[in-house]
């Protein structure tokens, strides 16, 4: 596995997704296990539709990073965050949080102060990329069995766990 350098690091640049996108996002999320596949359409549709609230990485024309999220329809103040992926090469450079502050750095997130994933117990990487995140905000993170697995998912799917992040009203005032 080859990572990036300091140097490369810095040379990533983020944007706001395109349709022509969805096939290489699909790619990334399904080369990001344990991440839940979804369809190609599905990619295509958030590259496409969910743009303002979604984010790519991209170093050398190659897309190496990707969240998808959107703001809750009858909570403009929070925003979730549906799916996190960092390629292999672009791991161990906080790129996940950088992506995740570039995002609540855009107008279409100028009022959001709260946001919310969800989590099974043992996907350690996004603990650590969202308690990681909360804590360089000083912001609050709470969780709470959300999607269970018996009540939601037939028992073929672990418990989902919805993680709160309330940020600090000084850093909400800031952005």
């Amino acid at each position: 596995m080859t990572t990036l350098s300091t140097a490369q690091a810095g040379k990533i640049a983020f944007r706001m997704p395109t349709g022509e996108d969805g096939s290489a996002v699909w790619s990334l999320v399904r080369d990001c296990k344990p991440l839940d596949e979804n369809s190609m359409y599905c990619n295509l549709i958030q590259c496409d539709h969910f743009r303002d609230t979604c984010i790519v990485a991209e170093m050398d024309g190659d897309i190496v990073g990707w969240i998808s999220a959107y703001v809750l329809p009858n909570d403009p103040e929070t925003l979730f965050v549906w799916q996190v992926a960092v390629s292999d090469k672009a791991r161990g450079h906080g790129l996940g949080r950088r992506m995740l502050a570039e995002l609540l750095e855009r107008d279409t997130c100028a009022e959001v102060f709260r946001l919310k994933t969800t989590i099974t117990r043992d996907n350690e990487a996004s603990w650590g990329l969202f308690k990681s995140f909360a804590r360089r905000l000083g912001a609050r993170l709470e969780h709470d069995a959300h999607f269970t697995r018996d009540a939601h998912f037939e028992g073929r799917h672990d418990t989902e766990y919805m993680v709160t992040i309330t940020l600090a009203e000084e850093l909400r005032l800031a952005a």
